[in-house]
């Protein structure tokens, strides 16, 4: 069965009829809202959650696990545009369709919600509007720094990836990648060659310690800070 499929064939813990009637005035419960309202779902590791031009029905909310945004270009290439980790939501769209496609990098557990039934929420609950207001601000901050990121040196993006997952996953300067070096390098729009060579000099500089293919050690983030800076 098509994943899209699947996900319309699902059973939701709160339905739009029952939605009307969740207490969602204020605090906790407003953030908690898709927790609230959607349906958890597992997604194994390679498996597609969404595709590019399907329906922009659901917004998704990771659980466990870790999701990519990718988009293939007319030359091949993949290049993707988002990394979400577990409390991250996305799906958001300004239009119908989707513009990526979003996979699972690992076994995944998503909560699940039908956007309209989530609109209808907000409609008549300022506070859940706010908050979805302030996690679609947040996607399209991530979007503008994704693209400035773009255009800065090699150096500087492989640095900045760092910074951005040590403050999204790390423990105690440990970061645990759970995305190849490949997905590395399509997210930072360079060749897997380059990021491995990058992250051979960081480690020769002192700045970090790579343990194995996944495990990253920052041994010294003011220095990673000044590089890019």
């Amino acid at each position: 069965m098509h994943m899209h499929t699947a996900i319309r064939a699902a059973s939701f813990t709160q339905p739009p009829t029952q939605a009307k009637n969740l207490p969602l005035s204020n605090g906790r419960a407003s953030a908690d809202v898709i927790d609230l309202m959607g349906t958890v779902i597992p997604f194994a590791r390679n498996t597609e959650v969404y595709g590019e031009n399907e329906p922009a029905e659901y917004l998704y909310k990771v659980i466990s696990g870790t999701v990519r945004t990718y988009k293939v270009l007319v030359d091949g290439r993949r290049q993707i545009g988002a990394f979400h980790v577990c409390g991250d939501v996305f799906g958001f769209e300004t239009d119908a369709e989707h513009t990526f496609s979003a996979e699972a990098i690992t076994d995944c557990k998503i909560a699940v919600i039908k956007r309209s039934a989530l609109m209808a929420v907000a409609a008549r609950d300022n506070e859940v509007a706010r908050h979805m207001w302030a996690l679609t601000a947040r996607e399209l901050q991530r979007v503008q720094a994704h693209m400035l990121l773009l255009i800065q040196s090699a150096q500087e993006r492989v640095v900045t990836f760092l910074l951005e997952m040590a403050e999204r996953v790390s423990v105690r300067g440990t970061v645990e990648l759970t995305m190849t070096r490949q997905d590395i390098a399509d997210y930072l729009g360079l060749t897997i060659e380059t990021v491995s060579r990058t992250l051979t000099h960081l480690e020769k500089t002192a700045a970090i310690e790579v343990s194995g293919s996944r495990r990253i050690v920052l041994r010294n983030q003011s220095a990673l800070n000044r590089l890019n800076a």
